[in-house]
C-alpha cells in the first residue's frame, strides 16, 4: 500500500483504478474471441443422407422407375417378340432345370430375332438360369441371397457414404437397387431371369480373335434392362467414389476456412 504525507500524518492511499476506457480499449486482434477456434456449420455435402428428404426422394423415385421399366419391358418382349406370347411358368422351369439348368432355354420356342438396328441391337428371347451374362447356371438360391445382401449394402452405402447433395450417387444407387430387384423378382417368381436384349449381334473381333469363345462375337450375351441399369449404376458409383477421394476432406475445408478468416 502506498503512503502519502498529510498535515495530520500519514494515511493509506487506495490503489489507482485504471480507467474503464483503458480496460475496454483492446484491439480486435487482442480480443479473446479472436483466439478461439471458429466453429463452422457442417457442410451439407458432408452430412449423412439419412435425414434428407430430397435424397430419399431421388433414391426411391429412381429405384421404382427402374424396377417398373425393367419388369414392363420384359413383359412386353415376351408377349410380342415371338409370333405368340411366350408364357414362363415356374413349375416348368423347376422341372426342366432339375437335370440340367441350361435346359431352361428349351422352354422358349425358336423364333427369328426382331432387328431394331442392324448390327447394333436385336430382341431375342432367352431364359437365363444364372446371373448376369449367364454365369453360374443353377445357383438360384445363391444369387437370391447375394442379391439381397447387395441390396442391403446399397441402402447402407446410401446413408453412410453419401450426403444430401450427392444426387448422382443417389441415382446410381437407385439404378443398382432397381435393377437388382428386377432380376430378384424374376428368380423368385419364375425361377430364372427373362432376357431379350442382344447388343452388337453378329459383330465379331478381327483376325479371328475369340476372347469369349464361340463365334468370336464382341458381345455374345443376351441380357435385359435390369442388367443395363446395373452396369450404368456401377459406373456412376465408381466416378462418384473417385471424385470423393480426390476432393478436399471436411477437415481440410475447415482448416482452409479458418485460415482465410484469421
Amino acid at each position: 500500500m502506498g503512503k502519502v504525507f498529510d498535515r495530520g500524518g500519514t494515511r493509506d492511499r487506495a490503489p489507482a483504478v485504471p480507467a474503464l476506457s483503458a480496460v475496454n480499449d483492446t484491439s480486435p486482434s487482442e480480443s479473446p474471441a479472436a483466439v478461439l477456434p471458429r466453429e463452422l456449420p457442417p457442410h451439407p455435402a458432408h452430412r449423412a443422407a439419412w435425414d434428407s428428404a430430397r435424397a430419399w426422394a431421388v433414391l426411391l423415385i429412381v429405384t421404382i422407375a427402374s424396377l417398373v421399366i425393367d419388369l414392363g419391358s420384359k413383359s412386353v418382349a415376351f408377349e410380342r417378340v415371338h409370333d405368340a406370347p411366350v408364357v414362363v411358368r415356374r413349375a416348368d422351369v423347376m422341372a426342366v432345370s432339375a437335370g440340367n439348368p441350361r435346359n431352361v432355354a428349351t422352354l422358349v420356342p425358336r423364333h427369328d430375332p426382331v432387328v431394331v438396328v442392324p448390327k447394333v441391337l436385336e430382341f431375342t428371347l432367352v431364359l437365363n438360369p444364372g446371373a448376369v451374362f449367364g454365369m453360374g447356371p443353377g445357383q438360384r438360391w445363391f444369387f437370391i441371397t447375394f442379391t439381397a445382401v447387395a441390396l442391403g449394402f446399397g441402402v447402407w452405402m446410401f446413408g453412410r457414404w453419401t450426403g444430401p447433395r450427392d444426387a448422382a450417387a443417389h441415382v446410381g444407387l437407385g439404378l443398382l437397387i432397381g435393377g437388382g430387384l428386377g432380376n430378384l423378382y424374376d428368380r423368385l417368381i419364375y425361377g430364372c431371369v427373362r432376357d431379350f436384349l442382344h447388343p452388337l449381334p453378329g459383330v465379331r473381333f478381327p483376325f479371328g480373335w475369340r476372347p469369349f469363345g464361340g463365334k468370336g462375337e464382341v458381345w455374345p450375351y443376351v441380357s435385359n434392362v435390369a442388367d443395363l441399369f446395373l452396369l450404368v449404376g456401377i459406373g456412376m458409383l465408381v466416378v462418384f467414389l473417385w471424385r470423393k477421394d480426390t476432393s478436399p476432406s471436411e477437415t481440410e475445408r475447415r482448416g482452409r476456412s479458418g485460415a482465410s478468416g484469421s
